[in-house]
């Protein structure tokens, strides 16, 4: 194992290249959807918290949890209708997943020391691991498999059949876990499940079969992912999402997408990913997934692809900001009147058009009239007025601008030739902390900017 980092010192300057012009005045090849209609969440709407864990679209229903409750939105009148902490029934106040089975109805809890919990017909059950086949109490992720409920927890992986009460334990023992840290469980239909382990990968598990596909990173380097687009960056990761058939992983050291074919890597260092750090991502299609990460939400659009829509609270105007990269390059900087509560983004759901993202300072509805996939060709800053900073990049048609890489990145290198090293890792931190960025947003105060974790917000 490499102990050492590489650090190279890039010269800023911004650098304005023209396009070639487009046909129709003020238009730009290939721009995103961009979102500049928020409502926001608090415990001034009523929330039982403004930590929010985790995020659940059911329908007109929206289930939210947080470090002191769970909650119910109604998403006709945008209002919280219902809230639940352990004063109700709840069994443990913080819950740090939520599924629904699509069947029954019934809302399925992780409780982060709480253990497994289900609302059903106004009654909560709790399983926990003296009165169940539960591996551990604190649950990261849940995931309703017909009848079936996964629970991933900090001891490995549970499943509980709801007809027979029965439990099948997932640990090294059985599975291919170097670690047995389980961050989030995924079942995307079909005859699969996904973990997202810390220190093991991604592992796949075959209902039919039985057996279990790994996916890690080749090199086996922890510090340097040393040929970029083999494999996942890392294999600490803390989040996957299956849909279309492409695999999406978040993990502490960037991103990544695999099509079954070829592999495609994130990093912040690459211009378009907000941070290396993230806490979970959540796929809307083949091409588009929501990255949530400690320095705002980072949604690429259109993979194997690298455009990017970068979203952002500014903690002195309390303004929202969207910055839109194409191969790095910033293309537009979007001023809007709202956004995210904080930049410190947790959890995600998509709702059709629309978008929900929880963060350290309260719940986000990102409202997606007029939404499209992908890109298309549209005027530059048709979703609004560029914001300050973003001076001349509307001024032409097609303008791009270069913008050196953020001087908080975890990890600056040289350009280098495919195949060679892409990224310089440093040591992974040990302990509670370095596996758990939800305990520690827990742990931080409740106007925490620039503390725990680096609660920072900004660009």
């Amino acid at each position: 194992m490499k102990k050492g980092t590489i650090v190279a010192a890039l010269l800023g300057g911004a650098l304005a290249v023209s396009a070639p012009a487009q046909d129709a005045p003020g238009a730009a090849a290939g721009l995103p959807y961009v979102y500049t209609q928020w409502k926001q969440f608090t415990v001034e709407d009523g929330l039982p918290s403004d930590h929010i864990m985790s995020v659940k679209v059911d329908g007109p229903r929206v289930w939210v949890g947080t470090e002191d409750g769970l909650a119910l939105i109604d998403k006709p009148s945008g209002k919280v209708v219902r809230t639940w902490q352990e004063k109700d029934g709840l069994p443990f106040k913080v819950v740090t997943a939520i599924d629904v089975d699509e069947v029954t109805g019934d809302v399925w809890l992780g409780l982060f020391g709480g253990g497994l919990s289900r609302l059903s017909g106004g009654r909560f059950d709790h399983w926990n691991q003296l009165n169940s086949g539960l591996v551990n109490d604190v649950v990261y992720g849940v995931a309703v498999e017909h009848q079936f409920v996964w629970a991933a927890t900090t001891a490995g992986a549970s499943r509980y059949d709801t007809k027979t009460g029965e439990w099948s334990i997932f640990t090294e023992k059985n599975a291919p876990m170097e670690e047995i840290w389980n961050y989030g469980v995924d079942y995307p239909g079909g005859d699969t499940i996904y973990l997202a382990v810390w220190g093991s990968g991604v592992l796949e598990y075959n209902l039919e079969t039985g057996r279990w596909k790994e996916y890690l990173d080749p090199d086996g380097e922890m510090e340097i992912d040393l040929y970029r687009d083999d494999g996942i960056n890392h294999v600490i990761v803390t989040g996957v999402s299956f849909v279309e058939d492409v695999l999406w992983i978040s993990t502490y050291f960037g991103g990544s997408r695999y099509d079954g074919r070829h592999w495609r890597g994130y990093a912040e260092q690459d211009g378009g990913m907000p941070s290396d750090f993230n806490n979970f991502v959540k796929a809307r299609s083949a091409g588009e997934a929501l990255y949530c990460s400690d320095k705002g939400l980072g949604v690429v659009v259109d993979g194997p692809g690298d455009t990017w829509v970068v979203y952002t609270r500014d903690p002195e105007t309390g303004r929202g900001r969207a910055k839109v990269t194409k191969a790095g390059k910033v293309v537009e900087l979007v001023d809007t009147p709202a956004s995210l509560p904080h930049s410190f983004t947790i959890t995600a759901d998509v709702d059709g058009n629309d978008i929900w993202i929880g963060t350290g300072k309260g719940l986000a509805w990102g409202i997606g009239e007029g939404y499209y996939p992908g890109l298309k060709d549209r005027p530059q800053y048709a979703f609004g007025t560029p914001a300050p900073g973003a001076p001349g990049l509307a001024a032409t048609p097609g303008a791009v601008s270069a913008e050196p890489p953020s001087a908080r990145s975890r990890s600056v290198v040289p350009s280098v030739p495919s195949g060679r090293s892409r990224s310089v890792i440093p040591s992974v931190p040990s302990g509670r902390d370095a596996r758990d960025p939800r305990a520690r947003m827990a742990d931080s105060s409740p106007d925490a900017h620039g503390s725990g974790l680096g609660m920072t917000e900004g660009m």
